[in-house]
């Protein structure tokens, strides 16, 4: 029989790092009874920090899914790393999640890595509630964070409750709804009571009620006749309309609480159950067919054809490759056959397991609507769709960020290459974020990350799961060459010498794009001048030429290369010829095309008291910063926002705020763009190079 979907619930917990995401999750656990104690983060106990890594400092470094019941829903959780260096993480759990839980801390509420979250939700247009954590906390301010939501994030942010008491006096809160407060009997949060509220409130409850059910009004006609007739209705209906409007990101029911005191997580997971979408809530998943190119969909309906993205890749000990796939539609038995759409192969699922973070639960069959993990694909990587062999579908990709730096490394001991090799390889197939290359000119290996945390966990990866002790070499920025002007160019490859020889000429034109735009490549032959099996050539040693540019060997992008006319050879010409020919015209034109080198440029928000604002703005502008703004947040606190290059932050930034700070001030970065470097700059990067 199959398993009813509106039970089900695929949910996220995604914020800015130390927004207490892990604790809130680890509070989940323990009430939905699949902990029989709290996890503590900064014990370094928690269930879903499972690597050594994440246990010593304190942060998630790779999302981990567990799935729990409550009040007779099956709830599937991925708690996502808040941290930068691991966005990925985060836009992957997002790509095949129904739902998402908002944390915001109630002291710092938005904060950078709050709104890139936030956008990538946007994108993958999940719905989400928000919870407030951190009530307790000195400077905890619940209305000013749903504020803060509404005025940056556009968040359409409600207040469900009223926080009862403040900072360390904070003991429960009051549901706007039901009018009714919970304060808490005990130290774990188990224990709540519900009373009737107390007259003090009397009055924000009836003006935040109002303001609730004329929100709910604007999604169910027949609420709002009951409204302005001035009827009394049921929670019921508030609690449905506005169900409508969370599934269609038009409106962010706010809860609050303290994850750490244990205080606020059930009335926030009866939300979870309330108002995010259960796998039928959303519109069936729109791909296309790989052999005819049109496009399909799917319904979450486990007797359609099965269909599931792979979206992570985890290599287990004891099982080996474990793929995390979002099923979609139809069912999979363990030891049945399916079809990797993306690379055409066909691969045995020998088992199916349930995760609980990384511990596995060997489960039979799994259905439309559940997250589970196969075991016994070899050739797989994140983004891969898995389908019915008879039904291919190709869903659409997860979107990977392009790394920023890079460093060289290298085994200490000789033989222990190829092991560190392997293991590399290993890590980029999990994260593709992680990019590892051979540069020829210089014999080293390069690994390439999202920044200096992301690359210090993967060699410390390397060296404790691995058993390959590497030396890392100096960190290198990320840079990028492009061309400032169009030009047209002529690329001419004519060799003689005895018997056959080689003949390609063309002709390009090759024009700047904007930033972002990656690489464009148009065919504007007519007549003939170059033959039709020829064009596809040149459009490869396009692509291989813009691998490095001719400043510093940097890749090229935002670039785009039009094949206009040329000639051929009845006998000498060939597709190697016209490859050649195209890449010496690329070679050759960005010469005279205004090459430049663009640098990658991080937003940053440094939160610092008062009294260090002048010192800690002087030192962003002397590393080329660009101040965008500053606010107050809190009591004699300022929140500094400002682009500054990334290879003025790296070596040692964190050292420089605390001393100019004495050790108060705090700081985050996260990667905003590509941009021209001054030509001063771009002529010491060369020369350094050389």
């Amino acid at each position: 029989m199959s398993a009813d979907l509106r039970k089900f619930r695929n949910i996220g917990i995604a914020a800015h790092i130390d927004a207490g995401k892990t604790t809130v999750t680890e509070r989940i656990l323990f009430y939905t009874g699949v902990s029989h104690k709290i996890g503590e983060v900064h014990e370094g106990e928690a269930v879903m920090d499972w690597m050594e890594q994440e246990r010593e400092r304190g942060i998630t470094i790779q999302s981990a899914a567990i799935s729990c019941s409550w009040k007779g829903y099956h709830v599937n959780i991925i708690d996502t790393p808040g941290h930068v260096d691991f966005t990925i993480e985060v836009g992957r759990s997002l790509r095949v999640l129904d739902g998402m839980v908002s944390v915001f801390c109630g002291v710092a509420g938005v904060q950078p890595q709050s709104e890139t979250v936030w956008k990538q939700a946007t994108r993958y247009n999940v719905p989400s509630i928000i919870f407030v954590n951190k009530m307790d906390r000195i400077g905890a301010d619940y209305f000013k964070v749903i504020k803060d939501v509404n005025e940056r994030l556009n968040g359409n942010a409600l207040a469900m409750q009223i926080p009862v008491g403040s900072e360390e006096n904070f003991k429960g809160l009051v549901d706007v709804l039901s009018n009714k407060m919970v304060l808490y009997g005990d130290d774990k949060g188990v224990e709540s009571n519900w009373i009737d509220t107390p007259a003090e409130y009397a009055d924000q409850v009836v003006e935040l009620r109002d303001a609730i059910i004329a929100r709910a009004a604007d999604f169910d006609d027949a609420l709002a006749e009951k409204y302005l007739d001035g009827k009394e209705i049921a929670i019921d209906e508030i609690k449905a309309a506005l169900r409508k409007g969370v599934l269609q990101r038009q409106v962010f029911p706010a809860f609050c609480g303290t994850a750490f005191k244990n205080k606020g997580i059930q009335p926030m997971l009866d939300a979870v159950i309330d108002y995010l979408p259960c796998p039928l809530d959303l519109p069936p998943v729109v791909g296309e067919n790989p052999d005819t190119g049109k496009e399909e969909t799917r319904a979450a309906d486990a007797s359609a054809p099965f269909a599931g993205l792979a979206f992570k890749i985890m290599t287990d000990p004891f099982v080996g490759v474990l793929s995390y796939v979002r099923v979609y539609s139809g069912s999979l038995s363990a030891g049945s056959y399916v079809l990797n759409s993306t690379t055409g192969s066909k691969e045995r699922v020998s088992r199916l397991v349930r995760m609980h973070s990384n511990k596995r639960e060997e489960i039979q069959s799994v259905e439309a609507g559940d997250i589970v993990a196969l075991v016994g694909l070899k050739d797989i990587k994140t983004g891969d769709t898995v389908t019915d062999i008879k039904f291919p579908i190709l869903l659409e990709n997860i979107d990977v960020p392009i790394p920023v730096i890079s460093a060289s490394v290298e085994p200490k001991a000789k033989g222990d290459y190829e092991k560190m090799i392997t293991a590399l390889r290993k890590m980029t197939q999990e994260d593709p974020s992680f990019k590892l290359n051979y540069n020829e000119e210089t014999g080293q290996t390069v690994i390439a990350g999202m920044g200096e945390l992301h690359l210090e966990i993967q060699v410390d990866r390397l060296r404790r799961e691995h058993k390959v002790d590497v030396e890392q070499g100096k960190l290198q920025v990320a840079y990028k060459e492009t061309i400032q002007k169009s030009v047209d160019i002529e690329g001419k490859y004519i060799k003689q010498s005895g018997g056959r020889g080689q003949y390609g000429h063309v002709w390009l034109k090759l024009e700047p794009l904007e930033r972002g735009k990656g690489f464009e490549f148009e065919n504007k032959v007519v007549g003939g001048t170059i033959p039709r099996e020829y064009i596809p050539a040149i459009q490869k040693g396009l692509e291989e030429a813009i691998t490095t540019g001719i400043l510093g060997g940097y890749p090229v992008v935002d670039i785009k290369a039009s094949v206009y006319d040329g000639s051929y050879h009845d006998v000498d010409s060939s597709e190697m010829a016209f490859k050649v020919a195209a890449s010496m015209a690329l070679k050759s034109g960005m010469k005279i095309a205004n090459p430049t080198l663009l640098e990658p440029i991080m937003k940053v928000e440094v939160d610092t008291p008062d009294e260090y604002v002048g010192d800690v703005m002087g030192d962003l502008n002397s590393r080329r910063g660009r101040i965008l703004g500053m606010e107050e947040k809190g009591k004699g606190q300022q929140v500094i926002r400002a682009e500054v290059p990334l290879n003025e932050m790296l070596g040692g930034y964190s050292t420089t705020l605390r001393s100019l700070s004495k050790g108060r001030a705090s700081y985050s970065m996260e990667f905003e763009c590509y941009r021209e470097m001054p030509k001063n700059v771009e002529e010491e990067v060369l020369g350094k190079n050389k």
